[in-house]
């Protein structure tokens, strides 16, 4: 049997005055996409950074992409893993496009001017290259961080209500990000509150409430 993308075990994260997460318990098979349900403030956003190895968990265990949570090994998973969170992480006084190619050279670890290229126009912004993300559209932006993902082409990919605002061909792109990640054999997690308009991106879907993940993952 294949190994889980992601196995959590009895996970809690602590913090003062509070429990986060209680007693967690989640896995992501290869292939598939799940999205998570959940209350505002029942944790979502701080079980997405347990499994993009950001926070270490206060108790319980876990393995994502086969390093351990809370060892060095993370280290080495992490630029396979595809984060998106409430707001586009853009540098405001940079272009769309200058933006793109910087975190496409980070990732790459190299120049990565006609990838960036590609992805622009994949993602509908090739006219818009030129124009300073703090005069772009929400939307604009999140294009951007989709663009940025279909170049790191993770193994896990993460959404954090990242389809807020977008317009119904921006959707479009949410559904291509999870068949391309999925379709080479990783995992998606996405955490969204509009469930009719997920429910046909994914294979199942989780809830958390009360610290813990109830629901069924197909």
């Amino acid at each position: 049997m294949t190994s889980p993308t992601v196995s959590l075990r009895s996970v809690a994260v602590r913090k003062p005055g509070s429990l986060i997460l209680r007693s967690v318990d989640l896995d992501l098979a290869p292939g598939s996409a799940t999205a998570l349900f959940g209350a505002n403030g029942s944790g979502k956003t701080t079980l997405l950074r347990v499994v993009a190895t950001l926070l270490r968990p206060s108790s319980g265990s876990g393995v994502v992409l086969g390093a351990d949570l809370g060892t060095a090994a993370v280290d080495g998973v992490r630029r396979r893993i595809g984060l998106v969170g409430h707001e586009p992480a853009l540098y405001p006084n940079l272009t769309l496009g200058e933006n793109l190619e910087l975190a496409a050279s980070i990732a790459l670890g190299r120049p990565a001017t006609a990838e960036a290229q590609d992805a622009l126009q994949q993602v509908g912004l090739a006219g818009a290259a030129d124009r300073r993300a703090s005069r772009s559209s929400n939307g604009m932006r999140r294009r951007i961080e989709f663009a940025r993902l279909l170049i790191l082409a993770p193994d896990l990919l993460l959404l954090d209500e990242a389809h807020v605002g977008l317009d119904p061909e921006a959707w479009l792109l949410v559904g291509h990000l999870i068949e391309e990640v999925t379709g080479r054999g990783g995992s998606a997690l996405i955490v969204a509150h509009e469930e009719e308009r997920i429910r046909p991106l994914v294979d199942g879907a989780v809830t958390l409430g009360d610290g813990v993940i109830t629901g069924h993952q197909e």
